[in-house]
């Protein structure tokens, strides 16, 4: 009975608490109730959450140590997300709660809130929607709390962080004349609130470039704050910001301010604080032996390890001031096997080693630094586009290198006899045997250790994720320990042992089981059998003389064009006159012997070597007495003026001759330069123009075929570049020669008179004749032209008429009249139709289909 009577009172207590606590009644059980509830249940689970997500934000942020920090750590990501969707699950948890906890404990009675906590909710939904990168629904959180809870204690904490989403929002200006007003109106103002409401203020000072008040208020919030390790980054920008107001001393006592708070900031601070008082040492007057102290250590220090990439920059940095450039070759080095994740600073190291295998003329080992630098920057930003620069003229020198290497290579191998040849392929097919052994055995004991893991993973996950139901093997791939081990076993045999890195599938990036030295270029795929086999490879070099010819032909053409591009394009005399003079010691063509002599003439007067320059110009006056080069040495005030012999004042003249039609001129004449100035850097000039010439007078298959030997025969050059560009991109375009059929839409037609192998007093009288009668219609706007059709047909046309029938109507008409009578057969033409016709040079083809429409 007692029981029973207990029992009673229980629920009916329990009944009484639940109706007493209705949101809808302003009672003290209710508005504790639902306080308590919300806070310790609902938003503590919320700010977990929230805590969790800016947690994993944080870790996921890489600072960019090269720009100026920001003051909070935090990626903006620029994907744009759906409605519903979310950059992180935590925040869209910690909504969710903020919004229960309004919906479920808010007590909003008479237009007031009751629950001290539904603030706290509002002000959870705003960061967890700023966190989720969501910045104008944070705003409408924020907003709401400062019109609907002006006495809040939140209030600042609302008022900073609505700040915070604006300065995301770039309204910098706003921010700043809010942030302000709230300092200068809350006097009180303390601790965190007023750390976050001065740090806000210093980025939005940072983001206008206001950087002097960007300082004083870090110093203010550095003060302020909490947390050590927001007070060692507010001080490191400070030390950023004084070095790019150029003030170092100011900088390097800011950064001494945050490698004295040691292990209470993070070790990431104190490493980059090092570095950027290590940028900024005088070694005019700073202790060089104490610097260089201070950097050992810093190497030496197992904590920094992580730093290393760093540390080694930085040491280089100090040896090439120091002109120990061994020594910081070797630290740039060291730095690049550190795996950094820092890209900009994998590009500068790659960027200073091109540099200065450029500055010691080594352009092949330069191009291959700046291909790496390349591969670490950003596309299409200024930085990426001066490299890019630097890497496109070294395009020639490069190819031109390892053509003359790779031909001296074949023809020092041609020259050797039957017994050195083999001797030499003998040791070369030992080497390759000795490797191939070498990275059998690496790959066994690889594959034993990885069988050995694989078994071992099985044994202990085989419950856990091996297996599913039944003991059966599990059917997702990675779970299947056998298979993964099995599937990075066959990628090593495929691919090679490779890093984990972008763009690994390159080629100039593939570990080759055997790495074949480049002594003979044979470009030949050996077969397992004849790759250790001496004699494949000799079977390999030509015998033919005329292929050997070719051989020594092409490497002098390349010492040649290195000659002219060392001394023209990098000024680099002692490097041009090397290469001459190896060209004219190896009995070129008579064609490069004259320009080869002249530059090294060119050189030795540049170089201040007067006796050979001398010798070499009397050479040139002796030997070649007719030529251009012997009247400019007998006459040097030739070389300031426009020769008209040269090969630019020719080109000049022949490129006019295309508007006056005088296409098989020009192709004879360019016929004829190509041959005098064979070798001339001019050649691909006349080659391009005469291709022109060809396409106007014999149509779209012949200039085809022109353009295509451009584009191959001079690859590296601008006019190849062009001809390529044209090939790709213009040729397809004229490819097609069929006729417009519904001339009856088209607006501009012409009347077209064909003559075969006139006189210029037959076409002149045939032209005053038009022009008499042109000259009285009103109504349309006519002209003439005289059209060279080809070599031995010119086409006399009328333009400006609009329709066909029209056109034909006009011309017949000319055909009666009394005066000027034009008589002469004609046919009527589209612009878009005579175009084709032009191009593919098939008028017969048009005149047919205009009797079959007759």
């Amino acid at each position: 009975m007692k029981t029973s009577f207990k029992s009673i009172i229980v629920l009916i207590s329990a009944t009484l608490i639940v109706v007493s606590c209705s949101r809808k009644k302003d009672r003290f059980l209710s508005r504790n109730y639902h306080a308590v509830t919300a806070e310790y249940n609902t938003l503590f689970n919320g700010y977990s959450a929230l805590e969790l997500g800016r947690m994993s934000v944080n870790e996921s942020y890489q600072d960019d140590y090269w720009e100026i920090l920001p003051i909070e750590r935090m990626q903006i990501m620029e994907e744009v997300m759906l409605p519903g969707e979310s950059k992180n699950e935590n925040f869209t948890r910690a909504e969710e709660k903020a919004i229960k906890a309004v919906q479920m404990h808010g007590m909003n009675i008479n237009g007031k809130e009751k629950n001290p906590q539904i603030d706290e909710a509002y002000l959870l939904l705003g960061k967890a929607r700023y966190f989720d990168q969501r910045f104008i629904p944070a705003l409408e959180a924020f907003n709401y709390i400062l019109y609907k809870y002006p006495a809040s204690d939140k209030i600042n904490q609302a008022k900073v962080w609505r700040e915070k989403t604006n300065i995301r929002l770039e309204n910098d200006d706003l921010a700043i004349e809010n942030l302000k007003e709230l300092l200068e109106d809350t006097p009180d103002i303390d601790g965190q609130d007023l750390a976050d409401a001065t740090s806000m203020l210093a980025q939005a000072y940072i983001n206008t470039k206001d950087l002097d008040s960007a300082i004083v208020q870090l110093e203010i919030a550095s003060q302020n704050t909490n947390s050590h390790d927001e007070r060692g980054r507010y001080r490191f920008i400070q030390g950023q910001l004084y070095n790019a107001l150029g003030k170092t001393d100011s900088a390097n006592y800011a950064f001494d301010r945050v490698i004295d708070l040691n292990r209470k900031t993070p070790r990431a601070y104190l490493i980059n604080a090092h570095i950027e008082k290590a940028k900024n040492f005088d070694y005019n007057e700073g202790d060089k032996l104490a610097f260089l102290e201070l950097l050992t250590d810093l190497e030496e220090n197992r904590e920094n390890r992580p730093f290393l990439d760093k540390i080694y920059h930085q040491i280089a940095e100090y040896h090439m001031s120091n002109t120990a450039d061994s020594l910081g070759l070797a630290y740039y080095n060291k730095s690049l096997r550190t795996n950094s994740r820092d890209k900009k600073l994998v590009a500068r190291n790659y960027e200073i080693l091109g540099d200065y295998a450029f500055d010691h003329a080594k352009y092949k080992l330069a191009g291959a630094y700046y291909d790496s630098t390349m591969l670490n920057m950003e596309k299409n930003k200024k930085p990426y586009r001066i490299i890019k620069r630097k890497r496109d003229n070294l395009e020639d020198v490069i190819y031109y290198e390892d053509l003359a290497n790779a031909n001296d290579s074949i023809l020092r191998l041609v020259g050797m006899d039957e017994q050195a040849r083999l001797a030499f392929f003998s040791t070369y097919t030992t080497q390759l045997k000795e490797q191939a052994e070498a990275e059998k055995e690496r790959q066994e004991i690889a594959e034993r250790k990885q069988g050995l893991a694989t078994v071992n993973n099985e044994i202990n996950n085989q419950i856990a994720r091996g297996a599913g139901p039944g003991g059966q093997a599990a059917s997702f791939y990675f779970y299947n320990l056998t298979t993964v081990a099995y599937g990075k076993n066959e990628f090593v045999k495929i691919w090679g042992d490779r890093p984990l890195e972008d763009d690994w599938r390159w080629a100039s990036k593939q570990t080759s089981k055997v790495n074949l030295e480049q002594v003979a270029d044979t470009a030949v795929v050996a077969s397992e059998e004849t790759l250790f086999d001496p004699e494949f490879y000799i079977k390999q070099l030509p015998t033919e003389q005329k292929a050997i010819d070719s051989i020594v032909k092409e490497r002098n053409f390349a010492y040649y064009q290195l000659g002219v591009i060392y001394k023209e394009k990098f000024k680099e005399y002692q490097l041009s006159k090397t290469k001459f003079t190896e060209l004219l010691a190896n009995n070129p063509e008579d064609k490069l012997v004259l320009p080869s002599k002249y530059n090294l003439y060119k050189i030795y007067e540049l170089l201040g070597e007067n006796d050979e320059a001398a010798i070499a110009k009397n050479e040139i006056i002796a030997n070649y007495p007719e030529s251009r080069y012997a009247k400019i040495l007998l006459n040097p005030e030739l070389a300031n003026q426009q020769d008209e012999n040269s090969p630019e004042h020719i080109y000049k003249t022949l490129y006019a001759e295309l508007d006056h039609q005088n296409y098989q001129h020009i192709i004879a004449r360019c016929n004829a330069l190509l041959l005098t100035f064979e070798g001339d850097p001019m050649v691909p000039k006349f080659e391009l123009l005469k291709a022109r010439a060809i396409g106007r007078l014999y149509g779209f298959q012949d200039y085809s075929k022109a353009i295509n030997d451009v584009a191959l025969n001079y690859a590296n050059t601008p006019e190849g570049i062009q001809a390529q560009k044209i090939v790709d991109e213009v040729l397809p375009k004229l490819a097609d020669d069929t006729f417009v059929t519904n001339e009856d839409e088209a607006r501009n037609f012409k009347v077209a008179y064909s003559f075969n192998n006139p006189t210029e007093e037959a076409i002149g009288a045939f032209i005053k004749e038009l022009e008499a009668n042109i000259k009285d219609v009103k109504i349309f706007n006519l002209t003439l032209s005289v059209d060279v059709y080809q070599a031995d047909t010119v086409l006399v046309l009328i333009h400006g008429l609009t329709s066909f029938e029209g056109a034909k109507g006009y011309a017949l008409s000319l055909q009666e009249k009394k005066e000027h009578t034009v008589k002469h057969p004609f046919f009527v033409v589209s612009s878009a139709n005579y175009k084709i016709i032009q191009t593919h040079k098939n008028l017969e083809a048009y005149l047919g289909t205009q009797e079959t429409n007759n």
